[in-house]
């Protein structure tokens, strides 16, 4: 089982590597370098995103982006086509360079912290975002681009970990836009080698109303651009089709009933004739003991370009949180191995209570399942609101308990769990 999970991952590590080395190869000179040779940097990035959409260094009570100048098409005909190689960027995280950057990146096993790095994805996804979008001739944005969903990042476990004393490197571009909406796909590479791949999907809206806007069709150069596009059209299908089946729209398959049925059966006591008394099997932990939360207050200096919460940020503190749940679980260090399909729902406002509630959903060998629910309140309406769903897979050094459900909702989480290992995994 392991070795398939394996040659799955590499297939699909293989797939996104091919998407940006397509742009690559069409288009090298388009990565922007400063003066003294170097490539931009992160915190270039965050700079120029600022310089975009008109948004202050300096945050005060109710501060906003400047107001964009010109209107905003009624059609997506009247936007210019972009190829995928309009949007190829290449940014760096110079930890080598500098070393004064690494105290805030190095965790406490030397390497890079991963949350860190989603941060920066994130960040990178919406500067190529603009870029496809861009206007010749004008610096400014007239669209407000966020983050909808990550469909997936793959960690590549053929190559070593991310290291403080080298450079990092990302790079990705635009491989598939739809009206509104588009998919960034990103490889961040250290020493010359991939270490892992990510798939974004972003979504244009009109900064005054928060309606959707057009934007720019991509028009694909050959055979293997178009290969990219229509796995992009072929993944937001996919997306569709999973949200219809959801565990909170329709009940479980009859195989899925059967795993339930089989788990409940497993936990009955044989000693007493009723379905009420429940025993733990050996080697196993109930899901309600798994649980860790967390709970933040939303300060300005953790917004984004258009005053809300960061994307990324939520990212960092859900993975860490996350993280931990499995190290405690598995009683030892873990990697991640995969993030699969983190939805934005709404956004997060300065001011609000952040409340993190992760819990260990599904395990199968040496591998876990951690789902992370985040929701806001508003400390004066006390009104609650779910935000995002961030789906990790950790691999343990050896095999973990087996994680059991005790309650019916417990175990639609369950299986819920085993449909995005197996969606990621196999």
């Amino acid at each position: 089982m392991a070795v398939m999970m394996a040659a799955n991952q590499r297939a699909i590590v293989g797939a996104l590597r091919l998407g940006i080395q397509v742009a690559c190869n069409a288009a090298r000179s388009f990565t922007e370098v400063s003066s003294k040779g170097h490539l931009m940097t992160m915190n270039n990035v965050r700079s120029h995103l600022r310089e975009i959409v008109g948004a202050s260094e300096m945050w005060s009570h109710g501060s906003s982006r400047t107001q964009p100048h010109g209107s905003l098409p009624k059609s997506q005909t009247e936007l210019p086509a972009r190829r995928m190689r309009d949007s190829l960027l290449e940014v760096e995280l110079p930890l080598g360079r500098l070393p004064e950057l690494r105290e805030k990146y190095i965790n406490m096993h030397g390497g890079v912290r991963f949350g860190r790095i989603l941060e920066e994805l994130d960040t990178f996804a919406i500067l190529i975002s603009y870029q496809h979008t861009k206007k010749e001739g004008s610096m400014r944005s007239p669209l407000s681009i966020v983050t909808a969903m990550v469909d997936k990042i793959v960690v590549d476990k053929q190559q070593s970990l991310l290291v403080t004393d080298q450079d990092i490197s990302f790079r990705g571009h635009v491989s598939w836009v739809g009206k509104t909406s588009m998919e960034v796909q990103m490889q961040v590479m250290q020493n010359g080698k991939d270490k892992l791949q990510a798939t974004f999907v972003v979504v244009a809206r009109d900064p005054q109303n928060q309606r959707s806007a057009f934007l720019n069709p991509l028009q694909y150069d050959g055979a293997e651009e178009e290969k990219l596009f229509t796995q992009g059209q072929l993944a937001k299908e996919r997306r569709v089709a999973a949200s219809k089946v959801s565990l909170l729209k329709m009940a479980p398959t009859a195989e899925e009933r059967e795993i339930v049925h089989k788990i409940f059966l497993n936990t009955l006591d044989t000693q007493s004739v009723t379905f009420k008394a429940r025993v733990l099997p050996e080697n196993s932990q109930w899901m309600e003991n798994t649980k860790l939360k967390n709970l933040m207050i939303c300060h300005p200096q953790e917004r984004n370009i258009h005053n809300k919460i960061f994307g990324g940020f939520l990212m960092r503190k859900a993975f860490e949180l996350a993280w931990a749940n499995a190290c405690v679980y598995s009683g030892g260090r873990v990697e991640v191995v995969a993030v699969d399909d983190i939805l934005f729902q709404n956004p997060v406002e300065i001011g609000s209570l952040l409340y993190l509630s992760s819990e260990v959903c599904y395990t199968q060998d040496k591998f876990l399942q951690v789902r992370v629910h985040s929701g806001v309140m508003n400390p004066q309406t006390r009104i609650y609101t779910t935000t995002n769903i961030f789906h990790f897979i950790f691999g343990a050094q050896l095999a973990v308990p087996q994680v059991v459900p005790h309650t019916y909702g417990e175990s639609m989480l369950y299986l819920d769990g085993k449909r995005h290992f197996e969606s990621s995994m196999t």
